[in-house]
């Protein structure tokens, strides 16, 4: 990668300003469906001891088997021990949009997941939903960008080996988020490129790149699949048309 741009200087460039990352455990693997069991946000920059605030969550439904042995959450702990998922979702999405607003980057591994189930999450219970996320510092999307030929899987504890970073615990939101945040900050300092931009700039760049990210995959997959489809929306995919016609 080459794109090299001086940050505006009433901007503080991302890395060294304040940030909050986010991290949520869910029933299933698509967004459109899963439910939130638990969440964690890490507000970073403050002190040298983060606050963090985690939430167990009761998603109302059966949480299946497969996802409880990833997370280690039981439908019944949930049940006995979970928030509703209204009352979480609102102190959720507070938090974020506040970070939002006060201008403060929001670092989610592979965010058109986490967002979107957010999104869908807030719509099932009339929480009102930012309009607009950004910006957004993924680093699923930069490692991809940075280094997009380098074999191996680029899952956020491989990533974490990969770029020799403190990760405690794969699969509990706290520590990933933790962990997201900490790669964040190490691929701005090897690739200082990334550190240059504004956040907002960063967002833009993003946005592109995974774009040109999934069209490179779905070709690749297209070699055996000819339907294959890679959704390149980021970093929250557009709420799914009922209507039966075209998005705008």
């Amino acid at each position: 990668m080459t794109d090299s741009v001086t940050a505006a200087a009433d901007e503080t460039p991302w890395p060294d300003g304040q940030m909050l990352a986010l991290d949520v455990e869910t029933t299933g693997i698509d967004p459109e469906t899963a439910r939130i069991v638990t969440a964690a946000i890490v507000n970073l920059g403050v002190s040298s001891d983060p606050p963090k605030t985690t939430w167990l969550v009761n998603p109302g439904i059966e949480i299946p088997a497969e996802a409880s042995a990833i997370h280690r959450v039981t439908t019944e702990q949930a049940r006995t021990q979970g928030r509703p998922t209204t009352e979480a979702l609102s102190e959720i999405v507070a938090d974020l949009t506040g970070a939002l607003n006060a201008g403060w980057p929001l670092v989610v591994f592979r965010a058109p997941y986490a967002l979107t189930v957010l999104a869908r999450e807030a719509a099932r219970n009339d929480v009102a939903f930012p309009p607009e996320v950004t910006p957004v510092i993924d680093p699923a999307v930069l490692d991809k960008q940075v280094d997009r030929y380098r074999r191996g899987r680029r899952t956020l504890p491989a990533l974490c080996e990969h770029y020799r970073v403190r990760h405690d615990g794969p699969n509990d939101a706290l520590q990933d988020a933790l962990a997201a945040a900490r790669l964040a900050w190490r691929l701005s300092r090897v690739h200082p490129q990334l550190a240059a931009l504004t956040p907002n700039d960063l967002h833009t760049r993003q946005q592109e790149w995974a774009k040109e990210q999934a069209a490179g995959l779905q070709g690749h997959l297209r070699r055996t699949d000819p339907t294959a489809t890679v959704n390149g929306d980021w970093p929250v995919l557009p709420a799914p048309d009922h209507t039966g016609q075209e998005p705008e």
